[in-house]
């Protein structure tokens, strides 16, 4: 609708403004068909025309009857946006061609694969019996295929018809859920086994204790008896670690927020760990290097992570040398806590599986010194929890650097007092 211009609400404003009038006159005419004498005629009509006055400024025009201004709606995405919005492989089918594919499906099966048949798009016997048959737009098919993009790594191949006749293929990669799979059934194997092993020696000395030849021997009888005692510590510490893993990794959402100083932390993992510092003759050192050691964190599981890492340092180190513990100030707002120790060093190789559950750089080393086989991997997830970040290197005949990175906790007056 066309504005009015400054003449045109200046009309508008005096046919008001007569209306206002009128009206007084009316008020005023309508007393004289009453009969009322012309004094009060007179005043019944200024009296109008001041009310009439008065409500003028006020008065609101009628409501326009003209349709309001739709707002423009944004045009629809194209198919090919719909596509690309989605990171798993997707192709558009019809009549056995590929009309569309998104990046993902390019970058696995050729930037080619638009306008080929599909059969040579998607190499694999499984593929090709599924894509060759007709279905109506209520059907879905899966299957199985191995091999897309690298050997051995498996999709599921989705297949969905639609009303037009064109089949939408999508391609679920199924390796990360396999490795986890993989993972669950080696955590219970490797669990199972490390339970069996001191059971089953327990049992045999329980067993050979029933003889009376050996339970009346004294020096037999204490030898196996300390022999039970240390495979029984044995499954107590690796029930300990289970149960612990479990409560830390249910809690991994909920990241702490209680400000913990790192400095008295390692103060008392060192206390903790003096029997076995004496054993191998070796001191811990602190070296504090940095302005803040508060972090956001959760004490109890701080000097859980600390105690494993000094733990290994001190079983694995040369004896009598030392194990430092460094505080350093790191990028990005964080706390670098230090583990480092003078041992034989461990090969590149198991670098990138310490953290695994159960994985032993030597076995028969890690039983020997009483190791469960779960520490680092406690470790890796009381540092997720913390939103921090676990580094370890290594040199073979130098030792090992186990450094972790905590977020500093904004420094208040109730956490200094």
């Amino acid at each position: 609708m066309p504005q009015r211009d400054g003449a045109g609400r200046a009309n508008e404003r005096v046919t008001r403004l007569l209306l206002a009038i009128l009206a007084a006159a009316g008020g005023g005419g309508l007393a004289w068909w009453l009969g009322a004498p012309p004094v009060a005629i007179l005043l019944a009509q200024a009296a109008g025309l001041v009310a009439g006055l008065i409500a003028w400024p006020h008065r609101q025009p009628p409501p326009s009857t003209a349709p309001a201004e739709e707002t423009p709606l944004h045009p629809l995405p194209q198919l090919g946006d719909l596509l690309e919005a989605i990171d798993e492989p997707l192709l558009l089918v019809r009549n056995r061609r590929v009309l569309s594919a998104n990046q993902a499906a390019k970058a696995l099966l050729g930037a080619h694969i638009e306008g080929v048949d599909v059969r040579l798009a998607i190499r694999h016997p499984a593929a090709a019996e599924r894509l060759a048959g007709e279905r109506s737009a209520s059907d879905t098919d899966d299957a199985e295929i191995v091999g897309l993009g690298e050997a051995g790594r498996p999709w599921l191949m989705r297949l969905r018809a639609l009303p037009d006749g064109s089949q939408l293929v999508r391609l679920i990669d199924q390796g990360a859920a396999r490795a986890a799979e993989q993972m669950r059934v080696d955590f219970v194997a490797n669990a199972s086994h490390e339970l069996r092993t001191p059971l089953a020696t327990l049992l045999g000395f329980l067993e050979t204790l029933e003889d009376e030849a050996a339970a009346s021997d004294p020096d037999t009888r204490a030898r196996f008896i300390q022999i039970m005692s240390g495979e029984a510590t044995r499954m107590r510490s690796l029930v300990d670690d289970l149960m612990s893993l479990s409560r830390i990794e249910a809690e991994r959402f909920a990241a702490p927020r209680n400000p913990v100083d790192m400095t008295s932390v390692i103060e008392e993992v060192r206390d903790a760990l003096a029997q076995s510092l004496a054993a191998q003759g070796a001191t811990l050192t602190i070296e504090n290097e940095a302005p803040s050691a508060i972090v956001q964190g959760d004490r109890a599981q701080l000097v859980q992570m600390l105690t494993n890492l000094a733990s290994n340092a001190i079983k694995y180190g040369r004896p009598g040398a030392p194990v430092r513990v460094r505080l350093s100030p790191a990028e990005g707002g964080m706390l670098s806590v230090t583990v480092i120790d003078e041992g034989e060093g461990i090969a590149p190789e198991h670098l990138p599986r310490l953290t695994e559950r159960f994985y032993r750089v030597d076995a028969s080393r890690s039983r020997q010194v009483g190791g469960t086989g779960l520490g680092l991997a406690i470790v890796k997830h009381i540092v997720q929890r913390h939103r921090g970040r676990l580094e370890i290197a290594s040199t073979l005949g130098e030792g090992t650097t186990a450094r972790v990175l905590l977020p500093v906790a904004a420094v208040t007056e109730e956490s200094r007092n």
